[in-house]
């Protein structure tokens, strides 16, 4: 989105400390979308009222030197949020990386960043019938870091689990215990291709003989030439509990840049629901095809994908049909 204009902002002084003032810019983004959704297989989650919706949003993004990097703070609204739909700040230290504070929704480091990268002209082949697979860290007060080394770089969070806490806030006893740890680097080493893969776990989150911890693994290989992207991903996850199945994926995409203002891809994605005891394994089967129509600030989108044995059981069909018109200021 194109900036709407840009001002500029003093620091305060804190309440009991002063603290010097320095210049920063002021950037003020936003935009309006309206869709069109439609679904349809034998999942009984059929569109019957109405089809259409609408949302705007706006995005406040503010930077200023600090002496030793540049700090940066970003806010979101939008119609879904009575409060911020997004807030995280960043402070830049040049080569010694980017250290990074998300509050909500940012999902900036780590596998949370980097679930998904496959090539596509508008969403992943998993929209609205499937999941990703994997979450990593998450996007709720998740303390990252991410450099670039050469051909290298790196992402990683952490996390302790609760809820959202104001400044000088704390979850308190008898909040959910446990932490989230998360990693992600990749490579490249040649233009055109990157190579990455990752690993997130979240310890337990009580201390009981029962408690366990989520494992996930996610790699991506996406390599690009002239018009035409190429993507293969794997994952796994496996939450450890007794019963519960480990899931893995597999998900292949292809996009294809037909001028400046076309795009379309298409993408397939199959996860494994393993088997446990007498119960076999399933595999979940997703296609998804994309396009995306853009002119100056205005994108016309659409996606329609489908999935055989939905969420791992057998002869559950789901699919979903988007078109969105987006106008950017």
């Amino acid at each position: 989105m194109t900036n709407m204009k840009k001002l500029g902002l003093s620091a305060l002084a804190g309440s009991l400390v002063a603290f010097s003032a320095n210049a920063a810019d002021l950037s003020v983004s936003g935009g309006v979308e309206v869709t069109y959704v439609d679904t349809g297989g034998n999942k009984g989650n059929e569109v019957t009222g109405n089809s259409y919706g609408a949302n705007s949003g706006m995005t406040f993004t503010a930077s200023g030197d600090v002496g030793f990097g540049t700090v940066s703070m970003t806010r979101a609204i939008n119609d879904a949020n009575s409060g911020w739909g997004s807030s995280f700040q960043t402070l830049d230290m040049g080569d010694m990386g980017i250290l990074s504070f998300d509050s909500t929704a940012g999902g900036l480091v780590g596998i949370t960043a980097n679930d998904d990268l496959m090539p596509t002209a508008y969403e992943e082949a998993s929209t609205g019938v499937s999941s990703k697979g994997v979450t990593g860290v998450g996007s709720t007060n998740v303390i990252g870091y991410r450099n670039t080394f050469g051909m290298f770089s790196v992402s990683a969070g952490y996390s302790q689990n609760g809820a959202i806490q104001a400044e000088s806030g704390s979850g308190g006893a008898g909040g959910a215990g446990g932490s989230t740890d998360d990693i992600y680097v990749s490579m490249s080493p040649f233009d055109g291709l990157t190579i990455g893969a990752g690993s997130s776990k979240k310890k337990s989150t009580n201390i009981s003989a029962t408690s366990t911890a989520t494992k996930e693994m996610v790699g991506n290989v996406v390599y690009s030439t002239g018009p035409v992207s190429v993507g293969y991903r794997a994952a796994e996850s496996n939450k450890g509990t007794a019963g519960t199945a480990s899931r893995t994926v597999e998900h292949m995409s292809i996009a294809f840049n037909v001028n400046d203002n076309f795009a379309i891809s298409y993408g397939v994605q199959d996860t494994e629901k393993e088997a446990i005891s007498a119960t076999a394994a399933v595999t979940e089967e997703v296609k998804g095809i994309s396009a995306a129509y853009t002119a100056g600030a205005a994108s016309i989108r659409v996606n329609h994908s489908t999935s055989d044995n939905d969420n791992g059981v057998t002869g559950t069909d789901d699919e979903t049909t988007e078109i969105s018109l987006v106008l950017s200021f």
